[in-house]
């Protein structure tokens, strides 16, 4: 596996385990980062913004975010899936795009 995989999936856990803390010391709601990170995936997969993408690059690009969102609803009553589950979890409830068939 590419170095660089592992690191960002790393860095996603990393992100989801904060996420977590923040939660947990009230600092930010569940719905508070679902809501910061549906609006970074609205943004990424705007018409301006995905216009000459494909679906794979667009899903590329949603793919972290998607698992945050993920590992999000999770909290704060369960333990973290690992990012393999999470992934998975990813590709199981991914939504096709307009411009799929």
């Amino acid at each position: 596996m590419n170095v660089a995989n592992l690191q960002l999936e790393g860095l996603l856990m990393a992100i989801a385990s904060i996420n977590q803390v923040l939660v947990r010391k009230g600092v930010l709601s569940v719905e508070e980062i679902d809501i910061a990170l549906r609006k970074a995936e609205a943004s990424e997969t705007n018409e301006e913004r995905s216009e000459g993408m494909s679906a794979s690059s667009r899903d590329a690009v949603n793919f972290p975010i998607r698992l945050l969102e993920l590992a999000n609803q999770c909290q704060p009553e369960t333990d973290m899936p690992s990012f393999s589950k999470l992934a998975h979890m990813v590709g199981q409830i991914k939504e096709p795009y307009n411009d799929q068939m």
